[in-house]
């Protein structure tokens, strides 16, 4: 069993520790403290370096007594905006919350201490148990970025658990998209409003236009299109010279959200050219899609566990994307475990004690299990 008491006091400690994306330092300092003291082996590599950030990921390895390959446990340290000067209010629901003013940090702090809490109890009760490998990242919230130059070598892991899914406790994500972000820079003409009008070509009119080609929105079950930020002109009087706009594709199929990438840069570029302007366009890879046979050990070993704990096991596929994307990428199979985080990315966002419970047994149930 887990120490509930501790579990608690310990989240709401690390939730008063500022982590936002390549500001990490203070929480990286923190977990190493802890790995070391829990009997890893713990190095930190220079991903902060590649994004002038403060702190590296975190990564550790302890040693087991039961047979088997190493299984690799996995969160990430840094929290959305508003995401500083954090306070935990604890409800006599058992619910945690935020004050309201900012995010709480349940993603993804709930997973951090459901990984620490199960190998404190491991270690005090003596049980037996697979090698663990622990990785904490940085810049998850950033599409992965920490993850991304983490150097995999390190890992002698093949199965991995990663813990960053909302959901009740024995849910699992097998399948995730792939994301790609494009920017659009639509170059006109500059002239004066009121003067020349007619002597300048309005890059946000024909981005516009362009826009109202473009079908938004969830497209398919498997596709979501969204054009999020738009930026252009120099003043109210001035014809706009240059427009850009920033969207994504998500995808469940990467060959799928590749055609649709195409798609809307073609008739990006054909709007730019009926109006005589010029069209600039970028992409960029937030995260690969992936999915995970339920037939896989990684998942078998799943249920399993959750069977044991009594908990119903719930298998999804989710839009969101992980460092599980990347782990695939790196020739680990891990499955997104559920870990009580609820209405991420706001200031509502809260977990459940009880649930935060169950989710640490049943991350000791995993590195405990026999094969």
């Amino acid at each position: 069993m887990v120490n509930q008491d501790r579990m608690v006091e310990e989240f709401c400690s690390l939730v008063a520790i500022d982590s936002v994306p390549f500001q990490e330092r203070q929480m990286a300092d923190r977990l190493k403290e802890t790995l070391l003291s829990l009997g890893f082996t713990v190095t930190e590599d220079e991903a902060g370096e590649c994004y002038r950030g403060n702190s590296g990921n975190i990564y550790g390895f302890l040693q087991g007594s039961l047979p088997g390959e190493p299984l690799l446990f996995s969160a990430h340290m840094d929290t959305v905006e508003p995401g500083k000067d954090k306070k935990a209010v604890i409800h006599n629901d058992g619910r945690i919350t935020s004050d309201g003013t900012t995010v709480l940090g349940a993603d993804d702090l709930s997973g951090v201490v459901s990984i620490l809490e199960a190998i404190r109890s491991i270690r005090e009760q003596g049980l037996p148990h697979r090698s663990i490998e622990v990785l904490f990242s940085i810049a998850e919230e950033y599409y992965l970025k920490g993850c991304k130059v983490f150097d995999f070598r390190k890992i002698k892991a093949k199965e991995a658990y990663v813990l960053d899914l909302d959901g009740t406790i024995g849910t699992a994500a097998l399948k995730a998209p792939t994301v790609i972000g494009f920017s659009a820079k639509f170059i006109g003409k500059a002239s004066h409003a009121g003067f020349a009008p007619e002597r300048g070509i309005n890059a946000i009119a024909v981005a516009a236009e362009a826009i109202s080609l473009i079908e938004q929105g969830r497209i398919d079950p498997q596709m979501t299109v969204n054009i999020g930020l738009i930026e252009g002109g120099k003043a109210r009087n001035i014809v706009s010279a240059e427009c850009v706009l920033k969207g994504e594709v998500r995808c469940l199929d990467h060959q799928r959200a590749l055609e649709r990438i195409n798609e809307i840069k073609q008739t990006m570029t054909k709007v730019a050219a009926s109006k005589g302007a010029r069209l600039e366009f970028s992409i960029s890879f937030g995260c690969i899609a992936y999915e995970v046979d339920k037939k896989h050990p990684v998942v078998k070993r799943f249920q399993s566990a959750c069977r044991e704990l009594g908990l119903p096991v719930k298998l999804i596929e989710t839009f969101g994307g992980s460092d599980n994307n990347v782990f695939l990428r790196n020739g680990i199979t891990g499955i997104v475990m559920a870990c009580s985080m609820h209405q991420v990315h706001s200031c509502g966002e809260y977990t459940d004690i009880k649930e935060l419970v169950q989710c640490s047994e049943l991350v000791l149930k995993l590195m405990t299990e026999k094969e």
